[in-house]
C-alpha cells in the first residue's frame, strides 16, 4: 500500500504532465493558424558590421587626446595640488570650539572582558567579566595636548606649555597646519585626524590637556 506522501507526489506529478501537455497543444495549434509566409522586405538603411572597441584601447585613446592638448598635465597638476593641499590643511576637527568655560573631568579607562583569555594550551588567563585597568600594569609616557593652530594664542599656550612641562608633551592639532608649525618648531606635530582621539576623551574645547591622575584619565579644558 503507498503511504499518503506518495500518493500527493504521484498526484502532483500527473497534474503537471497534463499541465505540459496542455501548453504544447496550444502552442502547436497557434503555430498551424499563422499563415507561413516569409518576404524580402529589402534593405532599410546602411548596414555596419558590429565592431566593439576594447574598453582599454578607448581609455588609451582619450588619455592620447587629453595628452595632446595639455588637459592631461592639467589634471596631473590639481590633483597633486589638491594631495599636497590635504596634507598642509586638514579638515579641521569638528565639534571643538576654543575654551569657553574651563571644565575638569575625569575618565576612567577600566574595561571588562567579554570572553576568557587563554594561553597557547587553551588554559584560561582572565575568565570573562573580568576588569582590567590599564594603569594598573603601565603608566602614561607622555602628556597629550591639544590645541588648533589657527588660534596665535593657542599656538603660544602651546609652546610655553611644553616648555614648563616636566613630562613629555605630545602636541596634537585639531585644526590648522601641522606641517607648517613642525618646520617652525622643529619637532613632531601630530593631528587628531577624524576627530578620533577627541571623541574617546569626550573633548569638545581646546586648548586641552589628558594627564594619568591615579588610576584615572584626567582632561582639562583650559580657558586662556
Amino acid at each position: 500500500m503507498l503511504l499518503a506522501s506518495e500518493l500527493r507526489g504521484g498526484v502532483c506529478k500527473h497534474r503537471r504532465m497534463v499541465i505540459r501537455s496542455s501548453i504544447a497543444f496550444l502552442i502547436s495549434m497557434l503555430a498551424l493558424s499563422l499563415p507561413a509566409r516569409a518576404e524580402d522586405l529589402g534593405v532599410i538603411g546602411p548596414t555596419y558590421d558590429i565592431i566593439e572597441r576594447d574598453l582599454i584601447e578607448v581609455i588609451q585613446d582619450k588619455f592620447r587626446r587629453m595628452e595632446k592638448t595639455g588637459e592631461l598635465s592639467k589634471l596631473q597638476e590639481g590633483y597633486k595640488n589638491q594631495v599636497i593641499g590635504a596634507i598642509e590643511r586638514p579638515r579641521a576637527v569638528r565639534g571643538i570650539r576654543a575654551t569657553e568655560t574651563a571644565r575638569t573631568f575625569y575618565i576612567d579607562p577600566t574595561w571588562t572582558l567579554d570572553r576568557n583569555v587563554v594561553d597557547e594550551k587553551g588554559r584560561v588567563l582572565f575568565q570573562a567579566g573580568t576588569k582590567v585597568n590599564p594603569f594598573d600594569y603601565d603608566k602614561m609616557s607622555k602628556t597629550l595636548l591639544f590645541f588648533d593652530a589657527r588660534s596665535k594664542e593657542q599656538v603660544a599656550f602651546a609652546k610655553r606649555f611644553m616648555a614648563e612641562s616636566r613630562m613629555l608633551v605630545k602636541p596634537i592639532l585639531v585644526g590648522g597646519e601641522p606641517l607648517k608649525l613642525m618646520r617652525e618648531w622643529k619637532r613632531e606635530v601630530f593631528y587628531d585626524q577624524g576627530g578620533a582621539l577627541t571623541r574617546r576623551f569626550s573633548i569638545t574645547q581646546s586648548p586641552a590637556v589628558v594627564s594619568q591622575e591615579g588610576k584615572r584619565l584626567r582632561v582639562d579644558e583650559i580657558r586662556l
